[in-house]
C-alpha cells in the first residue's frame, strides 16, 4: 500500500553532517564505476541542499561482487537481496539524509524473454524504491537510470529528443517509461526530488556478454582486443547512439547535482551520445588498436536481436543535457582508448 506522506519543500529541511548513498544494481559494471567515482568525489548535495560528505555507501544487488574492490573503504557496504521485496528495499533507505541512484534492472533482451521478471524487477522494484524514498521525512534526490528504449513505434521521428512522444516497443522500454512518469509525479507531489537519466548504449563494458540486445556493441570492442572472435548479430550498417562509461557515470553525478528548478516538470534527460554505425565502430577499434593483434569480427545476423534493435532510435538530440553541463566523450576513439587504459 502507498505510504502516506505530506509533501515537503527543500528549504524546510535541516542541514546535516553527512549523506548516505544507495546504489541499486550496485554490483554491476556501471554501479561499481559510479560508486568508485562517488568515493573519489567524497561529497554530494544532501536533501537539505548543502554539500555534505558521503559517510555511507550501500551497494545493493541480487549478488555481491566476487571480490571487494580496492577503493571500497569502511564506508562501503555490499548487500544482496531482491529489489522486488518492499520490506528489503525500505530497510536500505533508512535515513532522511540520503541519495539514491536506482540502476537495478532486467535488461532489454532479458525483458523480452521473461515478461514477468521484467515487470517484477523493473516496475515493482522501481515502485519499491520510490515508495521507500517517499516514506522519508526529507526530500531525497533520486536518480533513475532510464533508456532511449522508451522511444519507438511507427511515429518515432528520425531524431528523438526529450520532448518526443514515448511509444516503446519492448517490455524493457515500457517499464522504463512508466518509471520515468513516476519519477515526474513523485517529484511534482513533493515526495522526493527525482531525475531520470535516459541512457544510450553504454560502451565498453568489460567481462562477459549479458542479455541486453545491445550487448554485442561492447563485445565488438572487447572480444577482438582480447584476441577472441566476436560474432555480431546485426548488419554492418546498423546505427545506434552510444556513450562511454566514464561519461555515463559523470552524467549520473551531474544530474544528481543539478538544481531542481533547472529541470522543470519533466525530469527525464537524454544523456549526450554519439550516433555511429557498426562499421564506424569497427573502424574506430582498428584505428585505436594500432599494432595489437585483434580477434576476428564475424557478422551472423540474429533475427531476435535485429528485431529489438530495429525498434530503437537511430539518432538522438540532447540539448537539455548540454545546457545542464552533462559530459560527453571527445570521440568514439577516446571511448575505446579509455577502455584499454582502464581494463587492458
Amino acid at each position: 500500500m502507498p505510504i502516506a506522506k505530506q509533501a515537503r519543500e527543500p528549504n524546510k529541511q535541516e542541514k546535516g553532517s553527512g549523506v548516505k548513498v544507495v546504489i541499486t544494481g550496485g554490483a554491476g559494471f556501471v554501479g561499481l564505476r559510479l560508486a568508485e567515482a562517488l568515493m573519489q568525489r567524497g561529497q554530494l548535495t544532501a536533501p537539505g541542499g548543502s554539500q555534505e560528505p558521503i559517510d555511507s555507501l550501500l551497494l545493493f544487488d541480487v549478488n555481491e561482487p566476487a571480490e571487494r574492490p580496492s577503493w571500497a573503504d569502511e564506508r562501503v557496504v555490499f548487500q544482496s537481496g531482491d529489489i522486488a521485496d518492499a520490506q528489503t528495499v525500505a530497510a536500505l533507505i533508512d535515513r532522511d539524509d540520503i541519495s539514491v541512484f536506482h540502476l537495478a534492472s532486467v535488461v532489454s533482451g532479458g525483458g523480452e524473454l521473461d515478461f514477468d521478471l521484467a515487470m517484477r524487477v523493473n516496475l515493482h522494484g522501481g515502485l519499491n524504491v520510490f515508495e521507500a524514498c517517499r516514506a522519508r521525512d526529507s526530500l531525497p534526490r533520486v536518480v533513475f537510470a532510464s533508456s532511449i528504449a522508451v522511444f519507438g513505434g511507427a511515429g518515432m521521428p528520425a531524431v528523438v529528443g526529450d520532448h518526443v512522444k514515448q511509444t516503446p516497443q519492448t517490455t524493457y522500454g515500457m517499464t522504463k517509461t512508466i518509471c520515468e512518469l513516476m519519477v515526474n509525479d513523485y517529484t511534482r507531489k513533493g515526495f522526493f526530488d527525482g531525475r531520470s537519466a535516459r541512457l544510450p548504449t553504454v560502451i565498453v563494458r568489460p567481462g562477459k556478454p549479458n542479455q541486453a540486445a545491445s550487448s554485442f556493441v561492447s563485445g565488438l570492442f572487447r572480444e577482438p582486443l582480447n584476441g577472441e572472435v566476436c560474432r555480431i548479430p546485426v548488419a554492418p550498417e546498423t546505427v545506434m547512439p552510444v556513450l562511454g562509461y566514464r561519461s555515463i557515470v559523470g552524467g549520473f553525478i551531474a544530474l544528481h547535482e543539478a538544481e531542481g528548478d533547472s529541470l522543470g516538470d519533466d525530469r527525464a534527460v537524454s544523456l549526450p551520445s554519439f550516433t555511429v554505425s557498426v562499421e564506424e565502430m569497427v573502424a574506430a577499434l582498428r584505428r585505436v588498436a594500432g599494432n595489437r593483434h585483434l580477434g576476428d569480427i564475424v557478422f551472423e545476423p540474429d533475427p531476435f536481436i535485429e528485431a529489438i534493435c530495429a525498434t530503437w532510435p537511430q539518432d538522438a538530440s540532447y540539448e537539455r543535457a548540454t545546457a545542464l553541463g552533462l559530459p560527453r566523450d571527445a570521440s568514439l576513439d577516446v571511448i575505446v582508448e579509455n577502455y584499454i587504459e582502464d581494463y587492458l
